[in-house]
């Protein structure tokens, strides 16, 4: 059984719960069956991070991008963005989206500008996006209709059925993290249940969002395996057949 995690930042895990080294992390990985992994870039000023461990190891892959809360470091260019993105470990654009939770919708004008020349990048690169969206689900869909965005996934996925479907009429797929796991998450649970079996991700967002069992200690791509196993009893399915969907999506979405 081969899980991917879709969606992981490798460079800001706590190495030290983990054994620590990258080698020891990703040993404890293969141990829950995840073995290959997406490290999302979230600011160009460690761009060159994700990049390194992309190179440096044959199952890392990585993105280029700059995620829409952050404000004090290089804005780029889609110019920028495309050849930083010139390389076939390389494979998405992002993270980018939205973002009203930290930031004022009133006061974001430059992150929706952000988030379009992203849009711009993806589509002329052809590298699929990876898109963030909190507390901004109208906008992100608006501005992914009005830029005509190709293709990519909707990360850790928190919003309705209404959102996913917008998403998914666009050719998107959907990205299920740990939130699925937790108690209060029943009505994304629900969602989780109607997403097409050849749209769904897994991913863990480590060092965020750890899932149950471990919820509340450190999170690190190996527990992928939980949410692959939480959303098989969602959806009646089996660990086995969620690895496979999903791996086989992943391939699919980011040309492998």
């Amino acid at each position: 059984m081969n899980i991917i995690d879709s969606h992981c930042h490798i460079d800001r895990v706590d190495l030290a719960e983990f054994g620590g080294s990258i080698e020891s992390m990703l040993s404890h990985a293969k141990d829950l069956s995840v073995t290959q992994f997406l490290c999302v870039c979230i600011d160009l000023e460690h761009f060159d991070d994700v990049f390194y461990l992309a190179k440096a190891h044959e199952q890392i892959y990585a993105s280029v991008g700059v995620h829409p809360t952050e404000q004090e470091g290089k804005d780029p260019s889609v110019e920028e963005l495309l050849a930083l993105a010139d390389h076939e470990k390389i494979i998405a654009i992002g993270e980018t989206g939205l973002d009203y939770f930290h930031v004022k919708k009133d006061t974001a004008d430059w992150q929706r500008e952000r988030f379009r020349r992203h849009i711009a990048a993806s589509n002329q690169s052809g590298k699929p996006m990876i898109i963030h969206t909190r507390e901004a689900k109208v906008d992100t869909i608006e501005i992914m209709q009005q830029e005509q965005a190709k293709a990519g996934v909707m990360h850790c996925f928190s919003e309705d059925w209404e959102t996913a479907k917008a998403a998914l009429d666009l050719g998107f797929y959907i990205s299920f993290s740990g939130i699925i796991t937790f108690k209060s998450a029943a009505d994304l649970r629900e969602v989780a249940k109607k997403v097409p079996a050849d749209r769904l991700l897994v991913e863990t967002d480590s060092p965020y969002l750890t899932p149950v069992p471990y919820r509340g200690r450190a999170n690190s791509p190996a527990y992928t395996y939980y949410v692959a196993e939480k959303l098989a009893e969602i959806r009646g399915s089996s660990v086995n057949d969620i690895a496979q969907t999903t791996t086989a999506n992943f391939k699919r979405l980011f040309s492998l």
